[in-house]
Parts: C-alpha cells; sequence; structure tokens
C-alpha cells in the first residue's frame, strides 16, 4: 500500500505542489486580514509610508498687528566705517534705539529677563538690562508713517575697525523700537521689536543684513520673525510678472502673517498661484521648512512639501477661508 501511494503522489507531483501551495495562500491572506479571529502582527509598511501616516497638525493662528517695521536703506553701501541708513515705518510714534557694539551674551540675557523678570518696552529698561556693555547708544524720534531714513554711523573715536572672528563677543549694531506713548503699550499686543543687524567690517565683507528680529509682547513672550518662502515664477518674460494688484495681494498676506517689516525675499519675484493647481491662490505655509505655495483645495492631498520634499509637521493660513467668500459675494 505503501508503495503504491508513493507511486500514486509521484505521478499526480504538481496537482499536490499546486494544492500546498494554494492552502498556505488561503491561510497567510486569511492570518492577515484576521479571518480566524487572530491579531498577528503583519508590517506592511516602509519606513517613508510610516511617516506619510502621521497626522498633519494645522496651528490655529491669532492675527496681531505689529506697529514697528525697519529696513535698511541701500545695504550693499553700508560698511561699519562709513554706516548705513535705516528706514523705519510705524503705525504709532516710536523710538528708535541703536546700540553700537552690543555683547551677544547680555542681549539674549535682556531677553530673558523680559520673559522671568520685567518687560523691555523702553530704550531704558533694554540698558538696564544689558548692563550698558555696549560701545555706543544713539536714540532717534520716529513720527508714524513718516519712512524717514535716518543714518547711523559708530563714532570714529571708538577705534573699531571690526568686531574680530568668529564667532563673535559683540553685534555690529541692535535696533530697538519702543511706543513713544505709554497709552498705546495698551493698544498694542507688541511693545518692542529687536532687530539685530550685521554690518560688513574688514574682517567680514558679507552684505548688510537683518540677522535676527524679536518681537516682544507685553505679556512677556518674545519671537523670532522668520521669513516665508514664496514659490518663483517659473518664466521671466514682461507679460508673466506680476502686475500691481497682484503685488498688493502678496504684500497683504506677508502683512497678515506679520512679516510686512521683516528682510522678506522681493515680493515682485514670487506668484500667488498653488504651485500644485495653479490656479488657487496661496493661503497655506508648510511647517517647519516655511514653504508658502499651496491652496485651500491641495493643501489636504500632501504630507510632503511639494517644494522641498520635507514631511509636514504642522501648517498654517494666511487667512481664514471665509474672507475669499466675501470677496467673491462682493464682486457678484
Amino acid at each position: 500500500m505503501a508503495a503504491v501511494f508513493l507511486v500514486t503522489l509521484y505521478e499526480y507531483s504538481p496537482l499536490f505542489y499546486i494544492a500546498v501551495v494554494f492552502t498556505c495562500f488561503i491561510v497567510t491572506t486569511g492570518l492577515v486580514l484576521g479571518w480566524f479571529g487572530w491579531d498577528v502582527p503583519v508590517i506592511l509598511r516602509n519606513s517613508e509610508e510610516t511617516q506619510f501616516s502621521t497626522r498633519t497638525f494645522k496651528k490655529q493662528m491669532r492675527q496681531v498687528k505689529n506697529p514697528f517695521g525697519l529696513e535698511i536703506s541701500n545695504p550693499s553701501s553700508a560698511s561699519l566705517a562709513a554706516g548705513m541708513t535705516l528706514t523705519a515705518d510705524c503705525l504709532e510714534d516710536s523710538r528708535l534705539t541703536c546700540f553700537w557694539g552690543c555683547s551677544v551674551q547680555k542681549l539674549y540675557e535682556a531677553l530673558q529677563k523680559h520673559v522671568y523678570c520685567f518687560r523691555i518696552s523702553t530704550p531704558q529698561a533694554l540698558e538696564e538690562a544689558l548692563y550698558s556693555d555696549y560701545l555706543h547708544r544713539e536714540q532717534y524720534f520716529i513720527k508714524k508713517h513718516s519712512k524717514e531714513e535716518l543714518y547711523c554711523q559708530l563714532p570714529s573715536d571708538t577705534e573699531i575697525d571690526d568686531f574680530g572672528p568668529v564667532p563673535r563677543s559683540r553685534y555690529p549694531l541692535v535696533a530697538l523700537l519702543t511706543l513713544a506713548d505709554e497709552e498705546d503699550q495698551e493698544i498694542y499686543d507688541i511693545i518692542s521689536m529687536v532687530s539685530v543687524i550685521h554690518i560688513p567690517d574688514k574682517t567680514y565683507k558679507l552684505p548688510c543684513r537683518i540677522l535676527y528680529q524679536y518681537l516682544l509682547l507685553a505679556q512677556g513672550q518674545f519671537y523670532d520673525l522668520k521669513q516665508l518662502f514664496m514659490s518663483a515664477n517659473s518664466s521671466s518674460s514682461p507679460s508673466s510678472r506680476p502686475s500691481p494688484a497682484d503685488r498688493s495681494a502678496e504684500q497683504s498676506l506677508l502683512e497678515k502673517a506679520g512679516l510686512a517689516g521683516s528682510d522678506v525675499e522681493p515680493v515682485e519675484e514670487s506668484s500667488k498661484d498653488c504651485v500644485v493647481c495653479q490656479n488657487g491662490g496661496v493661503n497655506w505655509v508648510l511647517l517647519p521648512c516655511r514653504h508658502a505655495c499651496l491652496c485651500d483645495s491641495c493643501v489636504c492631498y500632501f504630507k510632503q512639501c511639494p517644494m522641498c520634499r520635507q514631511f509636514v509637521q504642522e501648517s498654517f493660513a494666511l487667512c481664514s477661508q471665509k474672507e475669499p467668500d466675501k470677496d467673491v459675494l462682493e464682486a457678484s
């Protein structure tokens, strides 16, 4: 009998193997899909797909009006020896105080004191927090909406040609903007703005620029003002350049993000259209890469930034979705 069974198995071996493989496939499928009620852990995704399933959180943003605006006029001509020109555009009467050669360590200690000890709402408060650890101080009165150009220069009697090699112990210039009227401090959440400015000297001849900007709130917080990265136009022909109306629309987006007074990329070189559909207006900023490139319709489909492919951890809208609906109703 055994011999007969072995001969029969040999004759029908292809069908036998097919039946065994099919039975194993059915059993494996049942285990994966849970047909048998057994909780069998099965890894079916790679690392990238696992990150794709991560939930993207949408930040609830609160619009805050920034009364201060500061920019560098003609940064290419600025230097430590020749000085520089600043243009302040403030919503209220303000004071611009320039601290030349400010200690790096004392500045960040002063920012911590704003959080835990006292509020830096006046130039005297910052001077006390710095323990007067700077080389020279000059102050200007800024009328609201004046956009007056102010020439600043480190006096020659300080005999400072440069601030040494990196890492430096002093910033070339720290500009503080504060509200001149104390009653205005009760209107705005932001009571002062600190700008750290690099000025080229003999050691480092990099162009003059704003390195950091910190917004100080009356509640004791301070925030680092960051720029947004807008998508660039693919064509440089005159017909593809944005119109003045488009530029004002982009500028309004930056103002709502609190970046109108910072050193951002020129808005005339950016596009307001979504980089995916090329139809909707850019309204969403992706974090941590800070690319503003998606509209309201496309943002829900992306777990990675379409510009840099970095995984999106959070996102926030430049303006609420109700505002475009009002514009459509008014236009109709």
